[in-house]
């Protein structure tokens, strides 16, 4: 049996591969984590994305008639961005008690745990089947990874719970919004700037729309856990040259729903607000994720937290999107539980770190967790 490496040791390697997304190269990464698990014994396969753009899943050996616990983290991470940066955002630096660089947080510690959580699974005398790992690219542009991996059946046909790896500090998430981008775009008439009379402004049309939509869930009810539905328009582009009357102009709105919010609705509802001058195309579609907090394996799950902490957690709920919302549908709505080492407050950002404290005791947590979900197999 191959050396289980260091969680923190692991993090610092995947920090110093670019996944930036776009364009990805998730590849590196899922294959240097493929030998790891299959020299120690897991079933590997490798879903593609794209060119330099692979995925990740691992089944620990063994066999049970049980529905497996999947545990699941994204490989790819946003860019550096312009600003600089206090140390190298892909050198995995750690101090003053912090590993430093992009997707520290988001979510390269939260992978790094999982995979040495299914390292240790690996190593248990028989076997500990019924878990499986699932890694995935392009979650950071709109959950494609897991998408491709839904399409072409390379997942589980269901699972019994899933765990997310996304930066929650350690804390239990049981839920979060959805996410419906769209792309919204103005045609007019082009004409001379000097006579604005002889044409038809698209960036006056797209600006009206774009504007209306600032209080459009003013009087939407609060979720009872994850507040309002927001709307943020957050692009906008259009005309060519100042002396021109622009002849199209577009705009993209990111809209997060709240659970029971369905999209389709939503959409025509959207449509409906802005009026024929404005042609709306559907960019991301990914609905909310809840599961109750009165789930018999999540009220299980934080037992076992509360043993080891010597506290029980309070549920939590984000709003940021995760790749839940795609798997938790594809595996036949698993109870979902969100949880990682990373800090949400320092995903995307400068400066990016995570605890490296936080980072072992995950792997505590996940093995726990997945302990648990064997023993009442």
């Amino acid at each position: 049996m191959p050396r289980i490496p260091d969680a923190v040791e692991l993090t610092q390697t995947l920090v110093r591969m670019d996944t930036i997304n776009p364009p990805g190269n998730e590849a590196p990464a899922a294959r240097y984590l493929g030998r790891l698990l299959e020299e120690a014994g897991l079933q590997v396969s490798y879903p593609r994305l794209a060119e330099n753009r692979t995925g990740l899943i691992a089944v620990v050996p063994g066999s049970t008639s049980k529905l497996p616990l999947v545990f699941t983290g994204h490989l790819d991470t946003v860019p550096v961005g312009d600003a600089p940066w206090d140390f190298p955002p892909h050198g995995g630096q750690i101090s003053n008690g912090r590993l430093w660089g992009r997707g520290a947080s988001d979510m390269k510690s939260g992978v790094a745990a999982m995979a040495v959580t299914a390292l240790h699974l690996a190593a248990e005398p028989q076997g500990q089947g019924g878990v499986v790992f699932v890694f995935t690219t392009g979650e950071e542009t709109g959950c494609e990874g897991a998408l491709q991996m839904q399409a072409s059946g390379a997942l589980p046909r269901a699972a019994g719970a899933l765990v997310v790896a996304e930066p929650t500090g350690n804390l239990p998430f049981l839920g979060h919004k959805g996410a419906l981008w769209l792309e919204c775009t103005a045609r007019g008439k082009s004409a001379h700037g000097s006579m604005p009379d002889l044409g038809v402004n698209a960036i006056f049309k797209a600006a009206r729309a774009a504007t209306s939509l600032e209080h459009f869930f003013a009087l939407a009810p609060a979720h009872p856990q994850l507040g309002k539905p927001t709307v943020n328009v957050g692009t906008f582009i259009g005309g060519t040259k100042i002396n021109m009357v622009p002849d199209s102009a577009r705009f993209q709105v990111d809209l997060r729903s709240v659970p029971g919010m369905a999209h389709a609705p939503l959409l025509e509802q959207i449509e409906g607000h802005m009026g024929p001058d404005i042609e709306v195309t559907c960019l991301v579609d990914l609905p909310a994720v809840l599961t109750p907090a009165a789930d018999a394996w999540i009220i299980r799950v934080f037992d076992v937290l509360e043993r080891i902490q010597g506290h029980r957690p309070k549920p939590e709920y984000v709003n940021y999107f995760t790749d839940a919302s795609v798997l938790t549908s594809a595996l036949k709505k698993p109870p979902t539980l969100i949880m990682g080492p990373g800090e949400p407050s320092q995903a995307h950002k400068t400066n990016e770190y995570c605890d490296v404290e936080k980072i072992v005791k995950s792997v505590v947590f996940y093995r726990a967790i997945a302990e648990e979900w064997l023993a009442s197999s």
